[in-house]
């Protein structure tokens, strides 16, 4: 192979992975190891992730739903604001300042993950993707609630098959 093809193939190998997301060695997890196996390989770790329990420790958090409006309805986190995915609302971010610490979360972290992505492309300083998102948060054993600010079991589990990574006994799974 000639010198100029060798070097050729090195940039472009290199530009290929220069351009991955790597994943970031100090992250968060799940507590099932193949739950968090799952979580990592479906996110691109493109927006900060964070844990439930340190979620929980932000003073003045703003939380945001990026499931859509079925899945908010039947269960979300206490006080959090609606945000969708296929259609973003960006009305949710009225009266948040670009300081505020927001913490996205979804099903599992990858819609919330595109939705963080668009905020910190938004001017967002403090964005967290919630790792394992509402699956972890219940998985842990922090409640949700309804539509109606009741705390639930329910949970949307997007359908049959993501329903396996909501613990038993956790959460009451409906798709």
């Amino acid at each position: 192979m000639s010198y100029l093809r060798k070097l050729f193939l090195s940039i472009i190998l290199l530009t290929a992975l220069s351009c991955t997301a790597q994943e970031p060695t100090n992250r968060a997890h799940c507590q099932n190891p193949n739950f968090d196996k799952k979580v990592s390989s479906m996110i691109s770790f493109t927006v900060p992730t964070i844990n439930p329990s340190d979620a929980k420790k932000i003073t003045n958090v703003v939380y945001l739903d990026a499931r859509e409006k079925a899945e908010f309805d039947i269960s979300h986190l206490p006080n959090a604001r609606f945000i969708g995915y296929n259609n973003f609302e960006a009305t949710a971010l009225t009266q948040i300042t670009k300081e505020t610490p927001i913490v996205v979360y979804c099903s599992i972290g990858y819609r919330s993950e595109k939705i963080g992505e668009k905020l910190l492309k938004m001017g967002y300083k403090n964005v967290h993707n919630l790792y394992g998102s509402i699956f972890e948060w219940v998985n842990q054993g922090n409640q949700v609630v309804d539509n109606q600010g009741v705390t639930t079991k329910k949970v949307h589990t997007y359908n049959k098959k993501w329903s396996k990574w909501l613990d038993n006994g956790k959460g009451e799974k409906i798709w």
